[in-house]
């Protein structure tokens, strides 16, 4: 019987992702999720053929699936099941129902079943359709690496879904955006400044027709042409300023550059606001009304800008950047913001325009200078800007001008110049990204706080490893013993506290393992201004490892330190913590391999994180003791999520650190979580979580909507029912 497409299948959509079952107890727990896909609603949930004695029904959000499926924010598709002895070893069917459908589904709770640990890297039959960088990767990373990445990209197919994302996504109804925009109670005039020199006609028309064609019309766009020597330029523009009156024009008598240009065109402008545009890229025809929109919310809002993709030549959009919301030391480790970058004109008078010198990196410059300026910087998550590909452009070849990324470097060092902040800035992994080496002007002791029970030989590794690769040295190590019992683990105690009684002590906390309160409990133990968490199956990789971390800890503005961890095999363990993943939190970039630049630079940029793991975390103690440390009714997951979160809600911003490398083991003292009960109290840790902090795992500041919650490789997420055609309903289904 021939299979079912999605655009063919029924109304209501379902999936059983884990059945859980306790044979002692005789209880079973069914997790899954179910909707309309015409309605993108829940639906209702019913047992046939008997009563629902001994069974509860628990609704949930899945945050995953209603990214995935473009479902609304607040609909509970998720469905949690318990069933008691009553029911236990029984086939049941589940019957889901709307209020016009209506599907049977059974379920076999003698069945062990967890989809969620069900990897699907890997499809051979998409090898054929694969172009990937292999060259440059390769000589880089290595045949082993490269071969992982290649299944990466054959698994998320990023272009294929940018196609789906976009017809999804840019569907605008053109009359109700009007009607809309008539209805806005603030309008301000919006600047777009532009200089122009000896661009091609194609490229400079469909810039300006991009403008001309916004469905916000209180707009000017202010041209400066810088000179240009192609004869063909003035008359364009005269042709232009004849077209619309709001189009206006100022020629330069001499060539003084981008930045001169630019301020050229600033003094022509009269607008509230000023809109960043180059003379051969192009404006999403909703750009405008994006913009005023956010205003007519957020009227105090004096920087906003938005994601971004690259146009080719023959006007294919490619490479959407989908970018994080304001974060202050992902910008001092590259330009993130770039376009499309909308600013309050007071604030770029105050600080004076563009700088001469800076050019290639003026954009760059005048961010920074900006942002010290205000805090009320606000992120579009929509594609509000082309970037042209043409040949000599850095959109294309980075290599091009290879001056903007010294004036780039330039304006970092300036930054910290006026920001009264020691540090060298260097050049990092590729053109247009950037180091700051922080200067430590407060070298305080450093607690470095290890949970352990048994598992000598790794905590000997852990330890030695400190000791052997840690040039800082105001430091103590403060071992959590967590009920220790084997005779090998008290010898390495006593070992250690001999060979180093002035920096190594043994606290025994002999309670119920809670990781919270261990650590809390040890917090109290050491003498620290700065306290490291450390799991016990960590080593150390990266000498300068405690320094480099001490050095952020030191800034105000910081939070919780992370680190980079791999897993022994030399692929990304942890990167940073992604909030709504598997529906609570997850780690990114998980799987990638050691030497991957990651999704736009990521991997090899220091990046800000809504949260960061323990396994591997400083935190200043009066930021620890500010937020009354770890929450002690999350005894093993999401703790540090939550600590995290509270450094955030109290104005941190937390950080992770891409040189600082560590290798970790990954709880192997503490086993996997596979038992019923453990799977119990996961399920309430999780409610603690959605209970507590459901507006950041709806929307996490540092991660962008419109990217996957479905794991962590920054895949584009498309709601793909109904849109990909051919494929089968399993095929669909493993894709969750």
């Amino acid at each position: 019987m021939r299979k079912k497409t999605v655009i063919e299948q029924e109304e209501i959509k379902y999936f059983i992702d884990k059945i859980v079952k306790d044979e002692a107890s005789q209880c079973a727990t069914v997790q899954g999720w179910a909707f309309n896909t015409k309605t993108k609603e829940p639906v209702e949930l019913y047992l046939l053929g008997r009563e629902a004695v001994g069974v509860q029904f628990k609704r949930d959000f899945r945050i995953d699936v209603n990214n995935k499926y473009a479902l609304p924010d607040d609909a509970k598709v998720g469905f949690i099941i318990e069933f008691d002895k009553n029911t236990y070893g029984e086939k049941l069917k589940l019957k889901l129902k709307d209020d016009n459908n209506i599907r049977i589904v059974p379920i076999n709770l003698k069945k062990n079943y967890d989809y969620l640990k069900k990897p699907n890297l890997f499809n051979a039959k998409r090898l054929a359709g694969v172009t990937t960088r292999t060259v440059g990767y390769l000589s880089r990373n290595g045949l082993k690496n490269t071969i992982r990445k290649i299944k990466f990209e054959l698994k998320y197919k990023n272009q294929e879904n940018y196609d789906f994302w976009i017809d999804v996504h840019e569907d605008y109804d053109k009359k109700k955006v009007m009607a809309e925009i008539s209805g806005f109670s603030y309008n301000p005039k919006v600047s777009i400044v532009m200089p122009v020199y000896n661009v091609e006609e194609q490229w400079l028309r469909a810039c300006v027709d991009s403008v001309l064609n916004q469905y916000y019309t209180n707009w000017e766009l202010c041209i400066a042409d810088d000179n240009s020597t192609d004869a063909h330029i003035k008359p364009l523009l005269e042709e232009f300023k004849t077209l619309d009156s709001r189009i206006k024009v100022v020629y330069r008598e001499e060539n003084g550059h981008i930045s001169e240009a630019s301020n050229s065109a600033l003094a022509i402008a009269t607008g509230e606001f000023v809109g960043l545009l180059d003379n051969d890229d192009t404006l999403a025809e909703f750009a405008l009304y994006e913009v005023v929109k956010l205003l007519n919310e957020h009227p105090e809002a004096d920087l906003i800008y938005s994601d971004e993709d690259k146009l080719s030549e023959d006007n294919k959009r490619s490479q959407p950047f989908f970018k994080t919301d304001w974060a202050p030391d992902i910008l001092l480790a590259t330009n993130y913001i770039c376009h499309f970058g909308v600013y309050r004109k007071t604030i770029i008078d105050e600080i004076g325009g563009f700088r001469k010198g800076y050019e290639g990196a003026q954009d760059y410059d005048l961010v920074l200078r900006f942002t010290e300026k205000t805090d009320k910087i606000f992120h579009i998550q929509k594609i509000l800007y082309h970037w042209r590909m043409i040949s000599n452009s850095t959109a294309v070849n980075p290599d091009s001008k290879g001056y903007a990324f010294e004036a780039g470097l330039k304006s970092l060092e300036d930054a910290l110049e006026r920001r009264k902040i020691k540090g060298t800035v260097s050049h990092g992994a590729f053109p247009g990204v950037y180091n700051i080496d922080y200067e430590i002007v407060n070298a305080g002791l450093v607690s470095v706080i290890i949970p352990t029970r048994d598992n000598a030989a790794d905590l000997k590794a852990c330890i030695d490893s400190i000791y052997e690769k840690t040039i800082y040295e105001n430091f103590e190590i403060i071992v959590a013993d967590n009920g220790s019992e084997k005779e090998e683990t008290f010898r390495l105690f006593e070992y250690y506290t001999k060979k180093y009684p002035q920096q190594f002590k043994v606290v025994r906390i002999d309670i119920p393992f809670n990781f919270s309160k261990i650590n809390n409990l040890a917090v109290k133990e050491s003498n620290g201004e700065y306290l490291l968490f450390l799991n016990n199956d960590i080593t150390v990789i990266t000498k300068g490892w405690m320094k480099r971390m001490v050095s952020y800890a030191q800034q105000e503005h910081v939070g919780a330190i992370g680190a980079k961890l791999y897993y022994p095999d030399n692929t990304i363990q942890h990167a940073g913590v992604l909030l709504g993943m598997g529906g609570v939190a997850g780690h990114g970039h998980v799987g990638f391999p050691r030497g991957d630049y990651g999704y736009f630079g990521k991997l090899v940029t220091t990046n800000n994180y809504t949260s960061v793991t323990a396994a591997c975390m400083m935190v200043k103690r009066e930021d620890f003791d500010r937020v009354n440390g770890f929450e002690e009714k999350l005894t093993v997951a999401f703790n540090d999520v939550d600590f995290c979160l509270k450094l955030y809600e109290a104005g941190k911003f937390n950080v992770w650190l891409h040189d600082v490398e560590l290798y970790h083991y990954e709880s192997k003292s503490r086993g996997a979580e596979d038992t019923y009960s453990k799977y119990k109290r996961f399920n309430s840790e999780i409610k603690y979580m959605k209970d507590h902090w459901l507006k950041y795992i709806k929307n996490d500041p540092y991660y962008n909507r419109n990217l996957t919650r479905v794991d962590g490789n920054y895949a584009i997420c498309v709601d793909i029912v109904g849109y990909v055609k051919g494929k089968t309903i399993e095929d669909e289904e493993n894709e969750i």
